[in-house]
């Protein structure tokens, strides 16, 4: 059993339902990144782009937004003309992904050289550099 002290270093990552729902009720609590995951589609950017509202609202902390599926020039600038100012993280739209997907397989393991998993990895090690 963990005592209280040892929550100091504790990691949690929550992947929350989509939409703003959570972060209308997000209260207090120390929130040290809020990724905003999206696609370059209308609907998922303007959804994206309430969530990053209210994320800068409740200084819920860095605001990273994640644009995942993105085909080329014209998908990065419709995310960057809405999150210009956020950092932005891009995920290419990558089949190994979705090969995996159809297999019920994690693409980590299927395909971990792929452009997107890459992506994802540099990520995660760029938010716990330490490894948690």
């Amino acid at each position: 059993m963990l005592g209280s002290a040892d929550f100091g270093s504790a990691v949690v990552i929550a992947d929350l339902e989509a939409g703003i729902g959570t972060l209308t009720r997000l209260g207090d609590e120390d929130v040290d990144v809020v990724l905003v995951v999206v696609e370059p589609t209308p609907n998922s950017l303007e959804v994206g782009a309430r969530a990053a509202a209210l994320a800068r609202d409740k200084r819920a902390g860095r605001l990273i937004v994640v644009a995942s599926r993105v085909r080329d020039d014209s998908d990065l600038a419709s995310v960057r003309d809405v999150f210009g100012d956020a950092e932005i993280v891009v995920v290419p739209d990558d089949p190994a992904i979705t090969g995996a997907e159809r297999e019920g397989l994690a693409p980590l393991d299927v395909a971990p050289q792929a452009p997107a998993v890459r992506t994802l990895a540099e990520l995660a090690q760029r938010l716990v550099p330490d490894g948690g």
